[in-house]
């Protein structure tokens, strides 16, 4: 392994079962499944439920989830889409007879139908071992009697803390203190903790039929909202065809749009035509060949990604050797293009996770809210922070991720799966809004090109381009940032972190695991 003297934590070396996440709380509990018994699946939908309790900023029941499943290691990659979609009302006109020309970023009209609970259901129905009543014990008992404010959860919390003062639910809920939570300070939820009861005892229709759903409606309807109570009956995820790309040997899987997941592969497929190996893994031509491969895919992303049902989305074409080549004809590595506009880009909250079990069952799982606390509703009697996803989407009329009536929203969150000799390597994912194809090909060039193990690759500095300038964590070195700026970028030093991720390495000749997670948060893997 190539020794890049990178300051962080050790990676987990297991031979059983491991699992990694942003929080100690789910980590624990997704190992103690493991330890019972339970399968990979079984583990990551309890640590995504206690995520959902002390993360309440970056996940809920109110939000959605992704997944990517490789039983006994592959190479049958199953792919779920648990994400919700718009109200059966939300028509363009209805937003272009009011004014209103862009989506709202927070508030009734951002929130999409929640997809969580049915993916947990219907995963754990299909692919589990454990009941939801065992699966959601240790999220309900977190919930009902409370748990410790993490670090990075106060931090993101206290940015927050304004917003939620202007709505009632959200202030009693999520500032029973009156102010924003200190680290160490402890928050009990006992309306989720219901919420969560009734779940575990009667599945998904508790949460989309009944009082549950009709505290959410009537939260939203009484806000302007145009959601009822057939669209949250009616809501369904599915399985779908993960796409992939090959890098250097390495088979990538990830899912389809309305996913924005192709733009990774896309990035990819780029750099796969420069000897990224042969450069300084810190040094201002890679980041640059990086930055650059990155805004030609989101200009992809941003062109075509959306809901495939409802809109022509060219996946074969934007994965095409051909299209690969015609976007690295443009990249100068000497030079940043002129010709591209800076993409709109979001910051948001989400947690990742990934369990790789005893039968090395991998399982790739993302959840989240989007924004930190979604669109800021919490409804009232269920105490579910409801996301806002419905921001993704676009009022013109002409794009093919304009809003629509049960139509998917283009969606950020995506869970990753990384194979070699049709096996897996590794279950991965990079959190973090738009960063996350960016953070995707970031970490994988980390392991493939430079030779990392998973811990390294996560703790390694990263750079983003962002409104036309490239925002460098602060251990990129400065030589770097000035090779950066002869090259035509301009640059800052970000003081917030890019993203945060997990990945579980399989080493099948000896039999062994090897995970990471990143310090940018408060999580940590664990394994036996």
């Amino acid at each position: 392994m190539r020794d890049f003297h990178l300051p962080g934590r050790s990676p987990i070396h297991a031979s059983e079962a491991a699992a990694a996440s942003s929080h100690p709380l789910a980590t624990l509990a997704a190992i103690e499944v493991l330890r019972e018994g339970g399968n990979a699946i079984d583990a990551a939908i309890t640590a995504a439920a206690v995520l959902a309790v002390v993360e309440p900023q970056s996940t809920g029941i109110g939000g959605d989830a992704f997944m990517l499943y490789a039983p006994g290691g592959g190479p049958g990659i199953i792919a779920y889409n648990g994400s919700g979609r718009a109200p059966a009302a939300a028509s363009p006109d209805w937003y272009h007879e009011r004014g209103i020309r862009d989506m709202p970023q927070d508030g009734p009209h951002s929130v999409t139908i929640p997809g969580v609970i049915d993916a947990w259901a219907r995963l754990a129905a299909d692919h589990g071992t454990r009941g939801l009543d065992r699966l959601l014990g240790p999220a309900i008992r977190y919930a009902e009697e409370g748990y410790l404010i993490a670090d990075r959860v106060a931090f993101d919390w206290a940015a927050c803390a304004e917003a939620l003062r202007t709505d009632a639910d959200a202030a009693r809920t999520l500032l029973p203190w009156g102010r924003p939570p200190r680290p160490g300070d402890r928050h009990v939820q006992p309306a989720l903790g219901a919420t969560l009861r009734a779940v575990a005892a009667s599945g998904r229709k508790a949460f989309y039929e009944g009082p549950i759903a009709e505290d959410m409606v009537s939260a939203l309807r009484s806000r302007g909202g145009l959601h009822t109570l057939d669209d949250f009956a009616t809501a369904a995820g599915e399985y779908t065809t993960p796409i992939s790309t090959r890098y250097r040997g390495v088979d990538v899987f990830e899912l389809p749009p309305s996913n924005q997941a192709i733009t990774a592969l896309i990035m990819l497929n780029i750099l796969d035509g420069f000897d990224m190996a042969g450069l300084d893994p810190f040094g201002a031509e890679r980041l640059h060949l990086e930055i650059e491969a990155a805004r030609l895919a989101y200009a992809d992303r941003n062109a075509f990604v959306a809901d495939p049902a409802q809109a022509s989305v060219p996946v074969e074409e934007l994965l095409s050797a051909g299209h690969a080549r015609e976007l690295r004809a443009r990249i100068d590595p000497r030079r940043a293009m002129v010709d591209l506009p800076p993409p709109r880009l979001r910051k948001s909250d989400t947690v990742y996770l990934c369990v790789v079990d005893r039968d090395r069952n991998a399982a790739s799982f993302i959840n989240s809210t989007y924004a930190s606390f979604g669109s800021m509703i919490v409804a009232p009697a269920s105490g579910v922070v409801l996301q806002n996803r419905g921001a993704c989407f676009t009022l013109d009329p002409s794009h093919p991720n304009r809003i629509a009536p049960r139509k998917r929203p283009m969606h950020t969150i995506m869970p990753g799966m990384a194979l070699r000799n049709g096996r897996v390597m590794m279950p991965f994912g990079v959190m973090g809004g738009d960063f996350q194809p960016f953070g995707h090909a970031h970490l994988l060039t980390n392991m493939i090109d430079f030779g990392l193990d998973p811990q390294a690759a996560l703790d390694a500095p990263r750079v983003f381009h962002e409104a036309g300038m490239v925002a460098a964590e602060r251990g990129i070195p400065a030589a770097a940032l000035a090779g950066l700026q002869d090259r035509g970028h301009r640059t800052l030093v970000s003081y917030e972190p890019h993203g945060g991720g997990q990945a579980i390495s399989i080493d099948w000749e000896a039999g062994t695991l090897t995970a990471g997670s990143d310090p940018r948060k408060d999580g940590c893997a664990l394994g036996y």
